[in-house]
C-alpha cells in the first residue's frame, strides 16, 4: 500500500527520497564497446545471437521488410500514427531557430548561423516491447532540424524481425536507414561505425541500464541527448479532484518499471486516503500488476501539504519528469513551476496524452535533472556557429583596449596579434 506523509511532520529526507538504482554494468559495457570497436559487424551479430537470440545474416532492414510491415499494421493504427506525427510536427516546428546578424556599428558584422547535425542515431527499445511513439518523438524533431541522415537501431525479436508498428512509425517519421541491433552493442556501432552501420554525430533515445551506460561511456566521441533514469510522475491535486482519475494517472507510470516513481501531492487529507484506497482497487485490474505494485509500494508516496503553493514548492524540489496540475485553474500555478520536464494542465490532461499524441516531446529529463535540462527538442539536433567581421578601421578603434585586456591575462601575443595590424606597426 502506498505511504501517506504529512509535509512538515516527517523528515525531508523521506519526502524527497529518490529512487537510486544500483546497477553496476560499467565493466560489461566497456568490454562490449571495445569488442564492437575492434570487430565491427562480426561482434554486433554475435551479440544479437547472444542477447536477442536472433541469428541474422544482415543487420539492415530492407525496403521489402518495411513494405511488408506496413501491410501488417491495421489501417486504423496507421492513421493514428499519422495524426500523432502531425501533432508532433506542428509543436516542434515552432522551436526552429533562425540565423541572425548584427550590423549596427560601422565596419562590424556579428552573427550566428544554425546548422543541422549531419548524422543522427535514434535508439528505440524493442524485442518483446514496441514503442512506436519513441520513433516519432525522437525522429521528427531531427527531420524538422534538417538533419540529412537519420539512422535507427532497435533490437529484433527471436525471429530476426522488427515489430511492424516500429517500422511503420519509422516510415512515417522519415528514418533513412534502420538496423536490427539493440543494447550496448547498438550504441557502440553508432558511436564507432561498423561495416554496415555508419558512425553518427549524436545518439538519442531511451534504453535499459546497458544502453544508458553505453551512452555515458561514448559521450565525447559523440553527443547524446541525456541519461534516462526510471520514469516519474508527480500529480498535484486539490480536494475537488476525482480520486479514480488521480490513481489511474499514478499507475500509468508505475506500470513502466519496478523502479518508477509515482507521487501525489495534495492539500486534502480526504483525497489522500481516497486515492490510496483507489490504487488498491485498480491495481488488480492491471496486466502488469506485479510491476506497478512494486513501484507503488516501494517508491510511491502521497504527500499532504498545507496548501497548493506549498505543493508546488515540493514539486520544484523533486523536479519530476512528468508533472500534472490537477486543479481547477492550472494556469494560475504555471508560473510558480520552476522544475519539471513536461507539465500537464487541468483535470482532463493525463500524462499519457503527452506520451502518444498531444505533440510536445515525451523524451524528458529524469532523476531531478529537470532542474537544469529540458525535453528533447529541435535544439538537440542543431549546432550553432558564431561569426565576426571587422574592417581594418573598426579593428584599429578597439586595438588598444584588447591589448590592455590581454596584458591583464598575461597573454601578450594575443594583444600583439591585434595591435600589429595598426598602420605603421611592424
Amino acid at each position: 500500500m502506498i505511504k501517506i506523509m504529512k509535509y512538515g511532520q516527517v523528515p525531508n529526507s523521506e519526502i524527497f527520497a529518490r529512487v537510486t538504482p544500483v546497477v553496476d554494468v560499467a565493466s560489461i559495457v566497456a568490454d562490449i564497446l571495445s569488442d564492437v570497436r575492434k570487430n565491427g559487424d562480426r561482434a554486433v551479430l554475435a551479440y544479437c545471437a547472444k542477447f536477442d537470440k536472433a541469428e541474422l545474416d544482415t543487420l539492415e532492414v530492407s525496403k521489402q521488410e518495411i513494405d511488408e510491415a506496413l501491410s501488417f499494421v491495421e489501417p486504423e493504427f496507421l492513421e493514428i500514427l499519422k495524426a500523432a506525427a502531425a501533432n508532433i510536427r506542428a509543436f516542434h516546428s515552432r522551436q526552429v531557430r533562425s540565423n541572425f546578424v548584427i550590423a549596427d556599428k560601422p565596419g562590424i558584422v556579428l552573427g550566428q548561423k544554425v546548422t543541422p547535425i549531419e548524422k543522427v542515431g535514434v535508439y528505440v527499445p524493442g524485442g518483446t516491447a514496441a514503442y512506436p511513439s519513441t520513433v516519432l518523438m525522437d525522429t521528427i524533431p531531427a527531420k524538422i532540424a534538417g538533419c540529412p541522415q537519420i539512422f535507427m537501431v532497435t533490437p529484433p525479436g527471436r525471429d530476426g524481425k522488427i515489430n511492424p508498428a516500429i517500422l511503420a512509425a519509422a516510415s512515417i517519421a522519415g528514418v533513412d536507414r534502420i538496423f536490427k541491433v539493440g543494447g550496448a552493442q547498438a550504441i557502440a556501432a553508432l558511436a564507432y561505425g561498423t561495416e554496415s552501420i555508419p558512425k553518427v554525430d549524436k545518439i538519442v533515445g531511451p534504453g535499459n541500464a546497458f544502453v544508458a551506460e553505453a551512452k555515458k561511456q561514448v559521450f565525447g566521441m559523440v553527443s547524446i541527448d541525456m541519461i534516462a533514469g526510471p520514469s516519474e510522475i508527480l500529480v498535484i491535486a486539490d480536494g475537488k479532484s476525482n480520486p479514480v482519475h488521480v490513481a489511474a494517472d499514478l499507475l500509468s507510470q508505475a506500470e513502466h518499471d519496478r523502479l518508477a516513481s509515482a507521487v501525489l501531492v495534495t492539500d486534502s487529507e480526504e483525497l489522500a486516503v481516497a486515492v490510496r484506497d483507489e490504487l488498491e482497487r485498480q491495481l488488480p485490474k492491471l496486466p502488469r500488476e506485479e510491476i506497478a505494485r512494486a513501484s507503488i509500494e516501494n517508491n510511491g508516496k502521497i504527500i499532504v501539504a498545507e496548501n497548493l503553493m506549498a505543493g508546488i514548492e515540493i514539486a520544484n524540489e523533486i523536479a519530476p519528469e512528468h508533472l500534472e496540475l490537477m486543479v481547477g485553474d492550472p494556469f494560475a500555478y504555471l508560473d510558480a513551476v520552476k522544475n519539471a520536464g513536461s507539465i500537464f494542465m487541468g483535470r482532463s490532461c493525463p500524462e499519457a496524452l503527452g506520451d502518444y499524441f498531444a505533440g510536445p516531446n515525451h523524451t524528458l529529463p529524469t532523476s531531478g535533472t529537470a532542474r537544469f535540462s529540458s525535453p528533447l527538442s529541435v535544439d538537440d539536433f542543431v549546432k550553432k556557429s558564431q561569426f565576426s567581421y571587422y574592417t581594418a578601421d573598426a579593428l584599429a578603434s578597439v586595438a588598444d583596449k584588447i591589448a590592455v585586456f590581454a596584458e591583464k591575462e598575461g597573454l601578450r601575443a594575443h594583444g600583439r596579434s591585434v595591435t600589429i595590424r595598426k598602420e605603421g606597426e611592424v
